[in-house]
């Protein structure tokens, strides 16, 4: 059984592919939408033809955005609650409102970006591709 050994530089630059990843854009050509809706990827580019349905990102946006908005969400929390003991209920209704909003709007964004660095580094069935 042989495998194919890439060298580094077979690898597409990735730095351009995470952040068109991150503007929900093809990480090919950066012109089209990544998504078809909220969170489901193309299976192919509608500008450059390039195949997406290769991607893996399964848990990992979630994860990232749970990672994320904790670490920043609780300590400001912890820090609004005792700087300026407001009542805990308004606390709660804020902070839920605030964790939610944060966490909508990195989902997609983490999503295109787990996918664009798979684009970049040939991973799954991304190597197969042309561009």
């Amino acid at each position: 059984m042989t495998q194919t050994i890439q060298s580094q530089s077979d690898d597409r630059e990735i730095k351009p592919a995470i952040l068109r990843g991150w503007r929900r854009r093809c990480p090919s050509c950066g012109q089209g939408p990544l998504f078809s809706s909220y969170l489901k990827v193309r299976d192919e580019c509608p500008v450059c033809s390039a195949h997406m349905s290769h991607h893996r990102a399964d848990d990992g946006p979630a994860y990232l955005t749970i990672l994320i908005v904790g670490h920043l969400m609780a300590p400001l929390m912890l820090w609004t609650f005792f700087e300026f003991e407001p009542d805990p209920l308004l606390v709660f209704a804020v902070f839920t409102v605030g964790c939610v909003g944060l966490s909508l709007y990195l989902l997609p964004r983490l999503k295109g970006l787990i996918v664009g660095l798979q684009w970049a580094k040939r991973m799954h069935g991304f190597a197969s591709d042309t561009a």
